[in-house]
């Protein structure tokens, strides 16, 4: 009997392992060389470092899981890669990811992101809005030459939303799609603010990103994808794959199909639990510096400490983006491209009039404490609190602007020129609901759902 078990069970595992998938055959040659002095995808960011990058390749397998197809994103922290899960049987559907694969020097911020996206699956899955979040399906380690890399494992998406939009004329996604996308982005900034209780602070359009029309797709991109393109790094002989994220024409058919998801929560935050830190008892609210250059809220940029209410904000400034493809701000940056806090305020003051008193009065009282951790600005310097951190103070003692000679001759009302006339009024009350001094009279993302605007053909 027991030689029969052995026989049985010897039996099941040949069968099995001739059932998994086999690697798929990949370019065998790399594309036109990069010439070295050229710089690729993620040597464009200050802070890369070659020599903590792991040296992914097409082809390779990783984890005994996941065959790496083609490298479809990069930042300065990591590199994400389409790959093919061959641990699937060879009767169950093709599954392609996209992996996230970090650098060994990048260890507690990858575990940060985890940490927050294993929160928010975990709050209320039957919210409709938490299949708008695009979270981590899995996570593993794999070692490097320099240690050990966190890999993140996503639903592979087809885009993010700036290369959708220059599949349209003039780079302008119609007004009802773009309107369907808001109101399904709107509800899943509702699950993650009031059932997560999280603040994303990094909503930018690259962090938004679309679903594939349908599954076939991706087989189809595999097959006709050419050798990538890379160079071989001279300090740390690792070779750099020039990106891949081209998924072809959009079926104007299918678009229906194509939802947007709100991607990336390595700086998000937790506020689900209340802290004495900012040295306020109870309240919960952020303090350190937050968002995007176009996108920071007042009270972030005043150090007044920050909610939820935050995203609200950055989203109302993102609209612009979304539907003209345009920033709102035109003067963030100075001549060196870098952020100038007073230039910002000044044209927030075109916009929307001077800040109110209270709203000072808040800044003036948390400029008085220090930050927990000093935090290094854009300078280099060693900061304590936001007024140093953004270079303050902005305000005289008569809670008078420092810099009236920077604020612009601008309105809200001139800056949407990309909507027809009759779009105009409703959009300007659906973004006034949004981009206010005051937190407090932002509305939420649940209430702002049901602004008219959003109605097609309303």
């Amino acid at each position: 009997m027991p030689q029969l078990w052995r026989f049985a069970l010897t039996t099941r595992r040949t069968m099995f392992s001739f059932a998994k998938k086999s690697l798929w055959q990949l370019p065998s040659n790399s594309g036109p060389p990069i010439p070295q002095q050229e710089l690729v995808d993620e040597e464009f960011c200050s802070d890369y470092n070659s020599a903590t990058s792991y040296p992914a390749k097409p082809g390779e397998v990783i984890a005994r899981k996941f065959q790496l197809l083609v490298k479809i994103g990069w930042g300065s922290q990591s590199t994400v890669w389409l790959a093919r899960d061959i641990s699937r049987l060879k009767w169950q559907s093709e599954r392609l990811v996209a992996l996230k694969i970090t650098n060994s020097n990048n260890a507690d911020d990858a575990r940060h992101e985890r940490e927050i996206e294993s929160h928010i699956k975990q709050q209320n899955p039957e919210h409709r809005g938490c299949t708008i979040l695009r979270i981590c399906l899995d996570d593993f380690e794999v070692s490097g030459r320099e240690g050990k890399h966190m890999c993140l494992v996503y639903e592979a998406m087809r885009e993010p939303l700036w290369i959708l939009q220059r599949r349209f004329i003039d780079r302008k996604i119609p007004l009802p799609i773009a309107k369907a996308y808001i109101y399904f982005l709107l509800v899943g900034l509702d699950y993650l603010h009031s059932e997560c209780k999280v603040v994303h602070g990094d909503l930018k359009l690259g962090n938004i990103l679309i679903s594939f029309e349908n599954e076939n797709i991706l087989t189809d991109f595999i097959k006709r994808q050419e050798p990538m393109q890379c160079k071989i790094d001279g300090e740390s002989s690792r070779t750099i794959y020039r990106c891949h994220n081209d998924f072809g024409a959009l079926d104007g058919r299918e678009i229906k199909n194509m939802i947007p998801k709100i991607a990336d929560f390595g700086l998000a935050t937790r506020l689900d639990k209340p802290s004495t830190q900012n040295g306020m008892a109870g309240e919960q609210l952020g303090i350190y510096p937050i968002q995007p250059d176009y996108y920071r809220a007042p009270e972030v940029i005043l150090g007044c400490g920050w909610d939820f209410k935050a995203d609200i904000w950055n989203f109302g400034v993102l609209l612009w983006n979304i539907l003209g493809s345009k920033e709102l701000f035109q003067q963030v940056l100075d001549t060196n491209g870098q952020y100038d806090a007073k230039s910002h305020l000044a044209e927030m003051i075109a916009l929307l009039g001077p800040p109110p008193e209270v709203l000072l009065a808040r800044s003036k009282s948390m400029s008085e404490l220090s930050w927990p951790q000093p935090v290094t600005n854009g300078a280099g310097e060693l900061c304590n609190n936001a007024q140093e951190f953004f270079n303050g103070p902005f305000f005289n003692a008569e809670d008078k602007f420092r810099y009236n000679a920077l604020i612009p001759s601008r309105s809200l009302e001139h800056t949407t020129p990309f909507l027809e006339e009759k779009d105009r009024a409703a959009f300007l009350s659906f973004v006034r609901k949004m981009l206010t001094w005051l937190p407090e009279e932002r509305k939420t993302a649940r209430e702002l759902i049901d602004h008219p605007f959003l109605r097609l053909g309303g």
